[in-house]
């Protein structure tokens, strides 16, 4: 009874379920990135936009930021360096949250605010079982 209150059996999966949120935050990373880093005219209008919020040096942190976000997401899918591809993800999205969407309400911050905790995820859970990472431990030896 206790088992199908808490659904205790459905842990057997939580590393399947890692993979899966790792492979659509990656994929979301790359699709939200890609088309700065392979067109100079979308790069530009990148540094116009983190002007227009009065970003420090903006001509240097619009490539640091989408290439940060472009290679997180590769790290997301592939489970390499999550932790640290977690830790740069957590920063990137607080400041976007600090810079840009703070005067924004709540449903305005949620895409940023959610990659924030799941940058905080990552860093502190790893890329679980199924990340190049994280080798596979037989079973009993953990």
């Amino acid at each position: 009874m206790r088992d199908w209150l808490f659904l205790t059996p459905l842990a057997r999966f939580g590393d399947a379920g890692l993979l899966l949120l790792r492979w659509v935050t990656g994929a979301f990373l790359i699709w939200q990135s890609h088309d700065n880093i392979f067109s100079a005219e979308r790069m530009d209008e990148f540094v116009r936009f983190l002007t227009q919020f009065h970003f420090p040096m903006p001509e240097a942190m619009a490539p640091l930021c989408v290439w940060a976000q472009f290679l997180c997401g590769f790290a997301f899918i592939l489970g390499l360096f999550t932790r640290w591809a977690g830790v740069v993800t957590t920063v990137v999205f607080i400041v976007a949250v600090w810079m840009v969407h703070w005067p924004q309400d709540f449903p305005g911050w949620w895409p940023a605010l959610i990659l924030v905790f799941l940058g905080i995820l990552f860093a502190t859970l790893g890329g679980g079982r199924y990340a190049l990472d994280n080798p596979y431990e037989p079973p009993g030896t953990r």
